[in-house]
């Protein structure tokens, strides 16, 4: 695999300041100066390689970020302490008073709730849209309109965005692309197909472990240091800084996301199958007769699957609550939010985290009240896995 982001990762030559294989941990605020003039400097950005205060740039984060923009084929990168402070940090540095951004109708409910009540303080407009049918996302661009937002795979529908699609549009329009690609990460580089701006919850899998929240912002040197400016970088400003520790441990966990990601792959791919035969309403890219199958094909990295995300429709919440609560004690995983942890995880989206969006909101994006999202674990025997929850299938 001649661009595979992870030979990417291995490649960077990252160590400690005494040889150690772990880049050392960096847990200082402040930074001294030798002479006033390289102080000066670095507050204004032109003294390359010197630290200032760590809400600004702190080593540790500065080789998580590194190892990013390696992955994801950007200049830089940037850290945060969540993924919604990457996402909030992104759009609030690309969008002022006045403008206008087009969104996926269907997206997390963080995001929904910021773009759906929270940017109007700001007097931002926003107009959600099937991010799958293109004409709809053209007609829906204005003259104000500064930003198309959207995520690769679409949380909680699994929907697929045709990113070189969408971003033919953007450049048409002088506007940014920006995709949040935390459900598939190494699955595919959205900013290689075109995307501006690439957002993450690192809580997810890029982390993989689910002990710590953070986020990350993948995009040029310009935007980087935008976000990043004394004066007027929203990142800066904001200060949603990670904790060096928190970056250094992700750091170590990115290094096996790739093999993360087939097993996860792999086992989601499985129940899938599983469920298609036992004529259980199934939702997963990776299933030649999904919607989004062919776009996903298309745009994805050869060897690492179509992700660990799959939802499946009980029809009604009571049902998909008693078939959860019924895995739960059979072992099948936990009933739980998030995503990408090494356990299988599920919920039901429309009271948890989809709960942010309206119900009429719901019902018009095609998100069933029953609707259960699986993130599949990395379970050694699938089989077995698959037993358990057939058990409660048959039970129900």
């Amino acid at each position: 695999m001649k661009n595979d982001p992870s030979t990417k990762i291995f490649d960077l030559l990252q160590f400690g300041e005494f040889g150690d294989v772990n880049p050392s941990v960096c847990d200082s605020a402040t930074f001294t100066f030798m002479q006033a003039k390289t102080m000066m400097d670095t507050f204004h950005g032109e003294s390359e390689g010197c630290f200032l205060y760590s809400r600004h740039w702190n080593p540790t984060n500065k080789y998580l970020a590194d190892a990013l923009a390696a992955m994801e084929g950007t200049e830089s990168a940037w850290v945060t302490a969540s993924g919604m402070a990457a996402i909030t940090c992104s759009i609030l540095q690309i969008c002022s008073s006045g403008d206008h951004i087009v969104c996926s109708l269907t997206t997390y409910g963080g995001t929904f709730a910021f773009l759906f009540n929270y940017v109007k303080k700001f007097n931002i407009d926003v107009t959600f849209v099937d991010i799958t049918n293109l004409d709809l996302v053209k007609q829906a661009i204005r003259p104000e309109t500064k930003m198309i937002y959207t995520e690769t795979m679409t949380n909680p529908l699994l929907e697929i965005s045709d990113i070189p699609a969408l971003a033919a549009i953007a450049n048409e329009n002088n506007i940014k692309l920006v995709v949040d690609n935390t459900f598939t990460p190494m699955i595919v580089a959205p900013h290689k197909a075109g995307a501006h701006v690439v957002v993450y919850s690192m809580t997810k899998f890029i982390n993989g472990k689910n002990d710590c929240v953070a986020g990350a912002i993948c995009a040029s040197a310009e935007f980087i240091n935008s976000l990043s400016d004394v004066n007027a970088g929203t990142a800066m400003l904001l200060g949603p800084a990670l904790d060096p520790l928190r970056s250094s441990s992700i750091l170590k966990n990115l290094h096996t996301l790739h093999i993360r990601m087939k097993q996860h792959s792999m086992n989601a791919l499985y129940l899938a199958e599983k469920f298609k035969e036992n004529g259980v309403k199934i939702i997963y890219p990776g299933l030649p007769e999904n919607k989004g199958h062919k776009v996903l094909k298309k745009m994805m990295e050869p060897g690492f699957g179509f992700g660990g995300l799959i939802a499946i429709d009980m029809e009604t919440a009571e049902k998909a609550a008693r078939l959860m609560e019924m895995m739960e004690k059979a072992g099948v995983g936990y009933l739980a939010v998030s995503l990408g942890y090494f356990k299988t995880l599920f919920s039901n989206s429309g009271k948890s985290t989809s709960s942010e969006v309206p119900e009429d909101i719901q019902r018009e994006m095609g998100l069933s009240e029953g609707l259960v999202r699986f993130s599949v674990g990395l379970d050694n025997d699938i089989e077995n896995s698959w037993k358990k929850i057939k058990t409660c299938l048959d039970q129900m």
